[in-house]
């Protein structure tokens, strides 16, 4: 009797979770953005809220929650209940770099559920325009000559921008001269106005300058050429073959978050990123959208792996730290 008992109240809870699922999303879902309302990834967050509002049935509210690197807005998400309610989007910088340079004893793959990567935006390498390297192995050959003295702008400590200047002098075998800014436009500005000699930027904002004259480029840091950019070569075909780094930005919910949940987030994302609409206004703002095989769950986990045991390695051996 007391078994039977167990197997209907088994069944009763079964039956429940199911009738939950079926209904899900039961309320709005809320888009936690673990940076102030304007920049980038607020902007990709709310495109792509907006548009998978459609398919959810539900509005997908987005909520501004800055700090740390986006590390109090992950805090929030390892905390949070895992119905599917509340997701996050995030980025290379958020998922990988910040726990890194913040020192965090926390695992940030396998601490979430991935719903999706959404969009990626590779690197530009851009110098002042009186540098006297014109292509990139003229710029490596530059700065294997003058080790320690060509000058690189970046973000602040343990941005992107700084851990791919000591990738890079990493790979050249000789460091450079770091400077750092609080926040890659200062950094930017200061390459315009002939400071600074090298930064790497986003291709979103620093292809803008290169066509305007403001800057020289000198390669993409990605295995293809930009849509938005045919004329900029990948690093592989400028001479310094699998040099890459890309701000990629992704949707994440919290641990345990039932799969088919999970399964109804990602055919919402795959339905935005297929819209034309919203295809285009990423590509209008230097995002690559990337193929099909890359929007699952499983090879967002996959690659968010591949990326931490890249640049984890890079940060720690640098002794890289948040200040």
């Amino acid at each position: 009797m007391i078994a039977l008992l167990h197997r209907l109240a088994a069944l009763v809870a079964a039956t429940a979770a199911a009738a939950a699922l079926a209904q899900y999303p039961s309320r709005p879902v809320t888009l936690i953005v673990p940076f102030a309302a304007g920049g980038p990834t607020d902007t990709i967050g709310r495109l792509l809220a907006e548009r998978m509002s459609r398919s959810l049935g539900q509005t997908v509210v987005v909520e501004n929650l800055a700090g740390a690197g986006g590390t109090i807005a992950n805090n929030r998400m390892l905390q949070a209940q895992p119905d599917g309610h509340l997701i996050a989007i995030g980025h290379l910088g958020t998922h990988v770099l910040a726990p890194a340079v913040q020192g965090l004893d926390v695992d940030y793959v396998g601490g979430f559920e991935p719903i999706a990567m959404i969009a990626t935006n590779p690197q530009v390498m851009v110098s002042k325009n009186d540098l006297p390297a014109r292509d990139l192995k003229q710029l490596v050959a530059h700065v294997k000559a003058n080790p320690g003295k060509v000058s690189y702008g970046t973000g602040g400590p343990g941005t992107p921008s700084h851990v791919m200047a000591v990738y890079f002098g990493n790979q050249l075998g000789s460091a450079l001269n770091i400077v750092h800014y609080k926040g890659a436009a200062p950094a930017l500005q200061d390459v315009i106005a002939g400071h600074v000699d090298l930064t790497f930027d986003q291709a979103a904002t620093g292809l803008a300058q290169v066509r305007a004259g403001k800057v020289r480029g000198y390669a993409i840091t990605a295995k293809s050429r930009l849509a938005s950019a045919p004329d900029i070569p990948t690093v592989d075909e400028a001479g310094l073959p699998g040099f890459y780094m890309s701000i990629w930005h992704a949707f994440w919910a919290p641990k345990g978050t039932p799969r088919e949940v999970v399964a109804k987030l990602n055919g919402a994302v795959r339905e935005a990123l297929a819209d034309p609409a919203v295809k285009k206004r990423l590509e209008g703002i230097g995002q690559e959208i990337p193929p099909a095989d890359m929007q699952s769950p499983e090879a967002l986990r996959a690659h968010h792996r591949a990326e931490t045991d890249k640049w984890w390695p890079v940060i720690k051996a640098a002794g890289i730290k948040a200040q």
